[in-house]
């Protein structure tokens, strides 16, 4: 199982780090805008969430300061954002909220499960940053910015069933994979971890 040596050595303070850490504290001016009806704040923040989400990752691996801890912050972030969209939507766009209520919920169960799931069974938050969950991360992300200007709901319809099978596969892994690993990109993979765990167990 994965440690914690990333914590022991020091290596918080990094560039990406600091990235992910950034999309959990602006949770707090996210909210605060929503409450004052300012949406052009609010979606202006989002986009910098959203941005940050797409680099930290890169400059982790360009600068080699990919780490547990950062798989961990990254995920907190993630988990910050996503959750404060839907509360931020409905106080900013009620009635686009409630037309799409159908897709919204399927959206959050999307990325409220394999969390739910993670921590009944490793008492932490997931981070396995899949290839589906990023490409899903971006391509929610745009329709949602798209959603809220109210340009067209098709985006975010269209792209709620890729939010849906990455949350399903997230979900599947934790349910395989008998301890908690960081940074795991497929099903694949984690199918390998658990045959190597079995190898290793003790008869």
């Amino acid at each position: 199982m994965q440690d914690d040596k990333a914590i022991r050595r020091g290596d918080l303070l990094t560039i990406p780090n600091m990235l992910s850490l950034t999309r959990v504290l602006i949770v707090v001016p996210e909210l605060y805008f929503a409450l004052a009806g300012n949406k052009i704040a609010f979606l202006a923040l989002v986009g910098f969430a959203l941005f940050t989400d797409s680099i930290d990752g890169p400059i982790a691996r360009r600068l080699r300061q990919d780490s547990v801890t950062g798989a961990k912050l990254d995920s907190l972030g993630d988990l910050a954002t996503y959750a404060t969209m839907p509360i931020c939507g409905w106080l900013l766009w009620p009635d686009i909220i409630i037309r799409e209520k159908a897709f919204v919920i399927a959206a959050v169960l999307s990325y409220m499960l394999p969390v739910l799931v993670g921590l009944a069974k490793y008492r932490r938050v997931t981070s396995y940053h899949t290839w589906g969950a990023k490409a899903s991360a971006v391509l929610m992300g745009a329709g949602v910015l798209i959603l809220f200007l109210d340009w067209s709901p098709w985006p975010f319809r269209i792209f709620t069933p890729v939010a849906a099978l990455a949350g399903i596969e997230e979900t599947a892994m934790t349910m395989i994979l008998r301890n908690w690993h960081a940074n795991v990109p497929t099903i694949l993979h984690a199918l390998r971890i658990r045959a190597g765990e079995q190898a290793e167990a003790p008869r």
